[in-house]
């Protein structure tokens, strides 16, 4: 039996961070992970021939470079090894007669759109000031808990833009994709060009409650570009896990997890840990309580509650090894941009995710595609390179196993549509059920968690009356991105849980119902 003040189950990049912020505050800490290697969904491996770095689920660091974690420890992780390539070209959208891309250059990205129209250039612009004039209030959710005084307060310090701007910024909310696009757009291009980044989510154009992750991605990367970690975005899970032990914490790899409660934490082999303090589980939460809590800790009304949430369709990975960077008929420019979205129209993206839903694999799947190496050359052998492409939606119940190979070659024959005669060296296929079996989070490989509709995001994630982290087993608390504020390399809910449990002689967080 070991002790520790607080035990992490889980080793992505919530869990260490949460992890980080408590061994910093003086208490002993020991996270677990049942794989052999830490970072959960940010894994970098050489997975087709060797020298081919491939990150094999996330690769966009944007979120965690504009987080607080970082904010207040980039130093510290940079003194650790981390380290980012950045994309002056973050994306664009691929057409069967053309690309639009936004570059973090303004004027070349208003020349683009005003190719396309001088009416959306303009609306482009005064959508641009829009953002920049309320990013404040939005942040002041995104980096507080729901709900909490917190939030209150940097709402309140905004109050003067609320003021002015509640009425635009309920109906953004409210959107939907094609409802927000539409709204401040004519040309199809340029609607589909920010309605894409809703596909990254579990939003296609239809959904209401999606319009603000892609105005949000689409301005900031304009702004800032990409970040994708140099070498592979192993070097953000390396820095941190040289973090944690920096400060006295301990992680402990191929430690499977199969009982936990507030006070301890049992393995496969038999192994205890107790927790003084607290147990933080960096697990989704219908894993945690289905096949980790007992079942008779967990009132049946909280049951009752888990029982309907809600996962995303499923995504599957290509990953290709190349001796050259995709020919694309747009021209050799598009070798330039980070992402490149093949969706195309919004039209296209509603049917694949319309089919997905419905059990069916969609005749044409919205590609996002990442040409890493075309940013950090550092991923492949000399004069070599890499694509990482990312397929929305696939729906979970079909027979992958038959199915997987095959759907890889249609998705292959779609990129020769746009980029004939790829050369491709060497190619790794991840479908949905892979995606779970590496990691149980990804539950139907839905690589967000759990969907973020509105039903179940905001103060109502994961389930409603339990936002704040805590759960109704006494000590035990959920960080990741099943909770608040959900998917992405951003840290947020690791680095919210923490900074609370790590405040001295305060009472750890409380429901909303105990407030």
């Amino acid at each position: 039996m070991s002790r520790s003040d607080a035990i992490v189950v889980g080793a992505g990049h919530n869990g260490l961070i949460a992890a980080i912020l408590l061994a910093k505050a003086g208490l002993s800490v020991t996270v677990l992970e049942r794989e052999s290697e830490p970072g959960g969904a940010i894994r970098t491996e050489e997975v087709t021939l060797p020298g081919f770095k491939h990150d094999l689920y996330a690769t966009n660091l944007n979120l965690f470079m504009g987080s607080r974690f970082f904010a207040e420890h980039g130093d510290e992780l940079a003194s650790h090894g981390f380290a980012v390539a950045g994309a002056s070209k973050p994306f664009g959208s691929l057409f069967p007669d053309g690309f639009l891309g936004v570059s973090t250059d303004p004027a070349e990205t208003r020349a683009a759109i005003e190719a396309r129209s001088k009416a959306d250039a303009a609306a482009w612009d005064e959508l641009g000031a829009w953002f920049g004039k309320t990013l404040p209030a939005m942040l002041a959710v995104l980096g507080s808990p729901l709900p909490s005084a917190a939030a209150a307060k940097a709402l309140w310090s905004e109050r003067r833009v609320l003021r002015q701007e509640w009425a635009e910024l309920a109906r953004l909310v409210l959107q939907s994709p094609r409802e927000f696009a539409e709204d401040h757009f004519s040309d199809g291009q340029v609607q589909a060009l920010v309605s894409a980044w809703g596909m990254h989510l579990d939003f296609s154009p239809e959904i209401p409650g999606g319009a603000v992750f892609p105005l949000l991605e689409t301005f900031a990367s304009a702004q800032n570009g990409i970040a994708l970690g140099q070498g592979g975005a192993r070097t953000m899970v390396d820095a941190l896990v040289g973090m944690l032990r920096a400060a006295g914490g301990e992680l402990r790899t191929n430690a499977e997890v199969t009982k936990v409660t507030g006070k301890h934490v049992e393995l496969a082999d038999g192994t205890r840990f107790d927790a003084s303090r607290a147990v933080i589980a960096n697990v989704v939460a219908p894993v945690l309580f289905d096949k980790l809590v007992p079942h008779d800790a967990v009132p049946a009304d909280f049951r009752r509650k888990l029982a309907r949430y809600r996962f995303a369709p499923g995504t599957m990975m290509i990953h290709l090894a190349l001796s050259e960077l995709p020919k694309w008929t747009a021209g050799d420019h598009l070798r330039e941009w980070c992402y490149v979205h093949l969706g195309p129209y919004i039209e296209d993206m509603s049917l694949a995710y319309t089919r997905a839903v419905a059990g069916r694999l969609p005749e044409r799947p919205t590609l996002v595609i990442g040409q890493p190496t075309a940013i950090d050359p550092s991923r492949a052998p000399e004069g070599k390179h890499i694509l990482w492409v990312q397929v929305r939606m696939v729906p979970a119940d079909v027979d992958w196993e038959e199915h997987k190979e095959p759907y890889a070659d249609r998705v292959i024959d779609i990129l020769e549509e746009y980029a004939p005669g790829l050369r491709i060296e060497g190619r790794h296929v991840l479908s949905p059920r892979d995606l779970e079996q590496s990691n149980p989070n990804l539950v139907g490989g839905d690589q967000l968690a759990g969907s973020h509709h509105p039903s179940q995001n905001f103060l109502l994630r994961p389930v409603p009356g339990w936002s704040r982290y805590r759960t109704p087993v006494d000590n035990l608390h959920m960080c990741g991105a099943g909770t608040w504020p959900g998917a992405g390399v951003g840290g947020g809910s690791g680095y919210l849980l923490g900074s609370e449990l790590a405040r001295p002689r305060r009472r750890i967080l409380r429901s909303p119902r105990q407030m």
